[in-house]
């Protein structure tokens, strides 16, 4: 399976960037891990609803340029449905069963994704209600990837 994480923003925590490594690493057995940075736009704190559209209209061209015609779409956002590690699990088995091999999870910047992405995306996945740091999401998120798969091999590790 491919599976690439598009993100908005590059990641200059060094924690998070020794996590993500990690895992990455981890995955490596599992799958192929593609993890890709587009530019974030550059914006003033207080933006009218307009700029705030133009914003990730722009972010989301970017983020629509990487994903192949043939990539499954998973866009994490807050509306999105929740799901346990074991069902995450079940859908990726899912999808690579189906013969769904190219994988893209997506996740927009500190405005959210534009709707042409919603539109784009395949499905969308929440992780909570809660409102948490596009830069901490690819972490948690990576490290999910990392337990479905060790869920689908039946390994030690998920509890």
């Amino acid at each position: 399976m491919n599976i690439s994480i598009i993100s908005v923003g590059k990641l200059k925590e060094k924690y998070l960037k020794m996590g993500i490594e990690e895992y990455t690493k981890r995955l490596g057995s599992y799958a192929k891990i593609d993890l890709v940075e587009v530019a974030d736009e550059k914006a003033p704190e207080n933006l009218s609803d307009a700029d705030m559209e133009i914003v990730k209209k722009k972010e989301g061209e970017r983020i629509l340029a990487k994903i192949g015609a043939d990539t499954y779409v998973i866009a994490l956002a807050i509306e999105g449905k929740m799901k346990s590690s074991e069902q995450l699990a079940e859908d990726l088995q899912s999808l690579m069963t189906y013969g769904r091999s190219k994988v893209a999870f997506v996740i927009g910047g500190s405005l959210g994704l534009h709707e042409d992405v919603m539109k784009r995306s395949d499905e969308k996945l929440s992780f909570s209600k809660m409102t948490l740091p596009h830069q901490l999401m690819k972490l948690v998120l990576i490290e999910q990837v990392y337990r479905a798969f060790r869920i689908m091999k039946n390994e030690p590790y998920h509890k």
